[in-house]
């Protein structure tokens, strides 16, 4: 890496700035500077995510632009740095530390009806996808089949971490929010199989293995790798139970550790390392081991810290000079993915489990793409695949365009499908000894425009035994509710629970929100129509046998 300060910045900083001077050793002179532009970099992203509220738009522009701004051919800093390899080796690196805090902070009961559709949208939905591009890039653009291919795989995962950076404010059912976690959690490892596949095709054809071997290759390396995410997640949440220091920061480490652990183990053995690094986050994240919220707040702070520095790094390694030749053919090829790709691989995947044509739609345009389809770019100009010069920029350019297309279109779009809840549930981050011990929880509630919630009176939620209202949060200001008080649109409810009834307690509350105060009793109304109609017929007979007696006497006489 080389850098040339624009005229106003101290001299210091260029000879400095690691990679300038003549030696390759990072020295201790080096530091210094790396340190001031890697911590003003970092400021200025954090201050960045308020812009990315405001405007709509995913944080990953803004850390590109960040990156393209401090580049080679940026108006500060003029950074070049041309290292595909280096790219690729910390890309890898931030993408486990981003799983391993998708895995963590995700609750099983919230995806647990949505990993069937997801797993079949991240196997064969990605299998569609890339024969759909594949095809477009081959006849539209004229590409050889194995770059066509390529072009197919690289584009097929999908970032939910860019959605939700956008729709953090629109509350989705969860149905739609697990089936995005569960996805991108998920195809990570396949697309990262198959793209590697075919970048050693292209570098070697000579050698190159048939798709049916390749094919039983891939899922092996899934399964193995599935395999030991869940022993070591598993294993190590039993080995952290029992080594439980008092130190809440320590114990974060040894989990975010594990994670890791996973990775390695099951690359070390050419398993796929992605999948076991997300399973093995996920077991970590459901077993309800202490320091719970601490955990979520290291990993939380690793994964945010994981994303500045990959899409930093990825703003500094594009090329602005290059892109404009590829603006034309990611146009072509976004619309191709958008409009056809994704669509169709929603539509064979998720519709044997009869998920509605308004979540469909809703997933077809959710289906963001962010950095793994930019870090795999560079997987094809590492092994030296022929041809294929031009991937990253347009992958690159791609990315942008359709980020900002689809990205600030998606609150309106879920509002016109209805399918926007007026209800929402936000688990709490609490570093509180006391809740561990007593096993409570914390959940806040807010009550939403068109939440039934309005009117309800306290006690009328029913909350399951062990679940209390304990703050209601009024036009800024709180109280503590009674039993008849009253709540309103806009109210933030603080509902503490012990464990144990914590999921019947949001469950309870979502059921009130979406049918009033009468729900739970219409779910007991066929049961006591049929006990009354049962009684009538009863009745009925009786009567019947009564008349017929009467008759009967009668005759008699």
């Amino acid at each position: 890496m080389r850098a040339a300060i624009l005229p106003g910045v101290a001299p210091d900083l260029v000879n400095g700035f690691p990679g300038a001077g003549s030696s390759d050793a990072f020295t201790l002179h080096e530091l210094t500077p790396a340190l001031l532009i890697g911590s003003l970099v970092l400021l200025v992203s954090v201050a960045a995510v308020r812009l990315s509220l405001k405007s709509g738009l995913p944080s990953l522009l803004i850390y590109l632009g960040i990156g393209l701004a401090i580049g080679e051919a940026g108006p500060f800093l003029q950074i070049r740095f041309d290292s595909n390899e280096l790219t690729q080796v910390l890309g890898y690196a931030a993408l486990i530390l981003i799983l391993s805090e998708g895995g963590l902070s995700t609750r099983w009961d919230g995806i647990r009806r949505s990993v069937g559709p997801a797993a079949v949208l991240s196997t064969v939905g990605v299998i569609v996808s890339v024969a759909v591009v594949a095809l477009a890039a081959r006849f539209v653009l004229h590409l050889d089949w194995n770059s066509a291919l390529l072009v197919g795989a690289i584009l097929s995962s999908t970032d939910a971490a860019a959605v939700f950076s956008v729709l953090r404010r629109v509350p989705l059912p969860r149905r739609i929010t697990g089936m995005l976690e569960a996805e991108s959690g998920f195809n990570d490892a396949p697309v990262v199989i198959l793209v590697t596949a075919l970048a050693a095709r292209s570098a070697n054809p000579a050698d190159a293995e048939g798709w049916f071997t390749l094919a039983l290759k891939a899922v092996a390396e899934l399964g193995a790798g599935a395999a030991i995410g869940l022993a070591v997640g598993w294993a190590g949440g039993q080995f952290m139970r029992r080594a439980a220091s008092g130190s809440s920061g320590l114990f974060s480490i040894g989990v975010v550790a594990l994670t890791v652990l996973a990775y390695a183990a099951a690359a070390s053995v050419h398993a796929s390392g992605f999948i076991a690094c997300y399973l093995a986050a996920l077991v970590l994240g459901n077993l309800k081991l202490p320091h719970g919220p601490a955990v979520l707040g290291l990993s939380t702070a690793l994964g945010w810290l994981a994303q500045i520095g990959l899409f930093v790094l990825l703003g500094l390694l594009a090329s602005p000079s290059k892109m404009g030749s590829q603006i034309l053919p990611a146009i072509v090829i976004g619309l191709v993915l958008l409009l056809f790709a994704r669509p169709l691989s929603v539509l064979v995947s998720v519709s044997p489990f009869r998920l509605g044509w308004r979540d469909q739609v809703f997933l077809s345009w959710a289906g963001l793409r962010g950095a793994v389809p930019v870090v795999l770019a560079t997987v094809p100009l590492t092994v030296g695949a022929r041809n294929v010069s031009w991937i990253f920029e347009l992958v690159f350019v791609l990315v942008v365009i359709f980020t900002l297309v689809q990205a600030p279109t998606l609150p309106w779009v879920a509002g016109r499908l209805g399918i926007v809840e007026d209800y929402r549930s936000l688990d709490l981050a609490v570093e509180a000894t006391p809740l561990e011990e007593l096993q409570a929880e914390l959940m806040q509630v807010t009550v939403g425009p068109a939440s039934k919630l309005h009117g309800v009176e306290v006690f009328e939620l029913r909350l399951p035994e062990g679940a209390n209202v304990t703050l209601v949060v009024r036009g800024g200001k709180g109280f503590v509710p009674g039993n008849n008080t009253v709540l309103r649109r806009g109210d933030q409810l603080l509902i503490v629970s012990t464990a144990e009834v914590r999921t019947l307690a949001e469950k309870r509350v979502r059921s009130v929100s979406q049918q009033g105060r009468l729900a739970g009793w219409r779910d007991q109304a066929p049961r006591v129509r049929s006990r009354a109609g049962r009684l009538r017929e009863a009745s009925a007979r009786l009567r019947e046998v009564g008349s017929s007696r009467r008759e009967g006497g009668s005759g008699k006489k």
